[in-house]
């Protein structure tokens, strides 16, 4: 599946900055409707993951809200490490309803 979009954050680290790289795939169909995968680079370890729906439009829109809630329940979160643009701004991902008592700055304002 060809990457069709990226976005880095940044990571604050003891030893400086480290980038955390996410892709995002085109979504594609299969036997059971459509998926759409993604990975977040974080600095030990890539982590892989999906969005599914009935077609390319919800899987990517699932895939981004679940991008959005391993962000925003990553202990890099939590320890106020991780970063798009400034600290405290949000990463600009859509989330799920039940999670968005975790948005930070920028990301309280997306009506999505």
């Amino acid at each position: 599946m060809p990457v069709i979009a990226t976005r880095v954050l940044t990571l604050s680290t003891t030893t400086g900055d480290r980038p955390v790289r996410i892709e995002l795939s085109a979504p594609e169909s299969d036997a059971k409707g459509w998926r759409c995968n993604f990975t977040i680079g974080w600095p030990n370890r890539t982590q892989k993951g999906f969005g599914a729906g009935v077609d390319g439009i919800q899987a990517l829109s699932i895939a981004m809200m679940n991008i959005a809630a391993q962000l925003y329940t990553s202990s890099y979160h939590r320890d106020g490490k991780l970063r798009w643009d400034k600290p405290g701004s949000g990463y600009g991902f859509p989330i799920a309803k039940p999670l968005r008592h975790l948005l930070v700055g920028e990301d309280l304002t997306f009506d999505g």
